[in-house]
């Protein structure tokens, strides 16, 4: 297993890493719509925040050597279903190969963020 680190997304607000490469599997931590530069979350609600997660997903990937369409899985987590279709639209336009995804809202969020994306990726 590799852990895997890029200064172009948030660095882990807890003990784990911002992924780990393990075999041909890329496995990302639940990203935030946290700005790496400011360490704060994107304003604007959801579509901000489900913006910026991607791009930290984005970001990850490409450390690892990766694009987003390599992602295999995620999982998505809302603080509301009131958002879902919010953020089914920035999902769309960043996971344009449809991995396999489950999704659901949770009773709160780290730093009451409005979403959270976690993805396994597949090197090919």
């Amino acid at each position: 297993m590799k852990a895997i680190h890029t200064k172009h997304a948030p660095a882990a607000i807890g003990p784990y890493s911002q992924a780990i490469a393990a075999g041909d599997f890329i496995f990302l931590s639940g990203q935030l719509g946290i700005d790496p530069e400011t360490g704060a979350l994107a304003e604007n609600g959801v579509t901000a925040q489900a913006e910026q997660a991607c791009k930290n997903i984005a970001a990850i990937l490409k450390k690892a050597g990766l694009s987003m369409d390599a992602v295999v899985k995620t999982t998505c987590f809302l603080a509301t279903m009131d958002d879902f279709n919010a953020f089914n639209d920035v999902y769309a336009k960043h996971f344009t190969s449809k991995p396999a995804r489950s999704c659901f809202a949770v009773a709160a969020l780290p730093k009451d963020g409005l979403c959270e994306i976690e993805v396994m990726a597949l090197r090919k």
